[in-house]
């Protein structure tokens, strides 16, 4: 089995449902994807909106995986850069895989998929992506092509006395 993956779908309520309920399921899972656990759906909600509202503004753009059901299993967000000097890369934002799904495969076929969707943008030579330490997402990132090109030690505050360097990573895109 494999994800069906789908880059800018048309949004709608079960689309929205289907990602706020991903983003509290890997949160509440000890996933690093701006939060931390216990959070419900109303507590995520507000940040999906201003992602929504980023991709009405075309500055944001949505892959989606979806499983054999057709439920959403994973995410990823392609944000532009808007600094004019830096518009020949694109950040990745909330990567996602429902733990239901983890350890299959699919964190990295959504790697590839966010690849694709930023090789079909013109202009875009690299990703480049952000995580927190310390819960081997840097590994994993670097097994899918990225490269360490900085860390912010301490950067990330998840408790009173827990801090985590924030992890920079970058793809080199082939040129087209």
């Amino acid at each position: 089995m494999a994800l069906t993956f789908e880059v800018d779908p048309a949004f709608d309520r079960t689309l929205r449902d289907g990602i706020t309920a991903l983003w509290a399921d890997v949160t509440n899972a000890g996933g690093a994807v701006g939060f931390v656990a216990p959070v419900t759906a109303d507590d995520v909600r507000p940040e999906l909106v201003r992602h929504l509202a980023a991709m009405a503004e075309g500055r944001t753009h949505l892959v989606v995986g979806r499983d054999e059901d057709g439920e959403v299993a994973a995410t990823a967000f392609l944000t532009h850069n808007t600094h004019r000097l830096m518009r020949h890369w694109i950040g990745v934002y909330t990567v996602m895989v429902h733990p239901r799904h983890q350890g299959k495969g699919f964190g990295r076929e959504l790697m590839e998929a966010v690849a694709g969707a930023a090789r079909g943008l013109d202009g875009i030579g690299a990703v480049r992506l952000t995580c927190r330490g310390g819960t081997g997402a840097d590994r994993f990132y670097a097994s899918c092509g990225y490269k360490e090109v900085g860390r912010v030690p301490d950067a990330i505050r998840v408790a009173e006395d827990d801090y985590r360097d924030d992890v920079i990573m970058l793809l080199p895109l082939p040129a087209r």
